[in-house]
């Protein structure tokens, strides 16, 4: 497993002004979503996994797939209530860190130093702070709010989501947003999972990814080899997030999450 460090790549560097993200193939070549999980797939393993991750609330989840263009393909949530059981809020929020994780990660294919490299939105929290290096990070690609909240509402989580074969955009910099591997390393989308704190939407997404068998990372910003773009709990470091409800709960359950598969 490479774990790649931040004085050897000095990453914040390489991400600010204007980077240049890997080369992908030319949008509208076949359906980007054919591959990836569908609507009842995600739903099924979203709710496994925000049974599985208990901390302080508990609340109810959104989940977002998308391509690797950054098109949404599914959109669900756990709890019975569209509106009622879940932060409505939470809908489009996911979907922004499944973008934001997908466009800010790399696939295996390019060779380079920095193949492979997978960025989990918790590691972006620490590089937008004032005065860090990612400042203003938020701003450079906006939600598209005419998909963000176009209708009908009664679709909103469902096999007809109207964000569905959209571009959503949206860049999110805190917990809750992971890239997704296939077993050959290429990097095939992001999941975005959002409801609850940002410490626990990270621990939601991780687990709903090993779920969906598209978590075989290589490389990553966290020291632990096992979970390579894992949450790092300590503020100091480049790639930080704070804790959020339950400190000591949070360092557990971030060190228990399942390990990613040897390649």
């Amino acid at each position: 497993m490479q774990t790649i460090s931040t004085s050897k790549l000095v990453l914040s560097g390489l991400l600010s002004g204007s980077m240049t993200l890997s080369a992908l193939p030319a949008a509208g070549q076949g359906n980007v979503c054919r591959d990836l999980p569908s609507h009842d797939q995600l739903e099924t393993a979203l709710v496994a996994a925000n049974n599985l991750v208990n901390l302080k609330l508990n609340n109810q989840m959104w989940g977002t797939i998308v391509a690797w263009d950054g098109t949404v393909c599914a959109v669900a949530h756990t709890g019975d209530d569209t509106f009622q059981s879940q932060w409505l809020a939470s809908r489009v929020i996911s979907a922004q860190k499944a973008n934001a994780a997908n466009s800010l990660s790399l696939g295996n294919n390019d060779g380079g130093e920095s193949a492979g490299l997978a960025l989990s939105t918790a590691n972006l929290w620490a590089a937008v702070q004032p005065g860090g290096s990612l400042f203003g990070l938020p701003h450079s690609n906006p939600v598209d709010t005419s998909v963000a909240y176009k209708g009908p509402t009664t679709d909103f989580g469902t096999r007809n989501d109207p964000m569905a074969g959209e571009l959503i955009g949206g860049i999110n910099v805190f917990g809750g947003g992971l890239a997704l591997y296939d077993a050959g390393g290429d990097r095939v989308g992001g999941v975005g999972v959002s409801g609850d704190t940002s410490c626990r939407d990270h621990m939601v997404a991780w687990e709903t990814r090993h779920n969906l068998g598209l978590d075989f990372v290589t490389a990553g910003v966290s020291p632990d080899d096992m979970r390579p773009d894992n949450i790092i709990f300590d503020v100091t470091d480049p790639f930080g997030h704070p804790t959020c409800l339950a400190e000591q709960d949070e360092l557990n359950a971030a060190a228990d999450l399942s390990p990613v598969p040897t390649p």
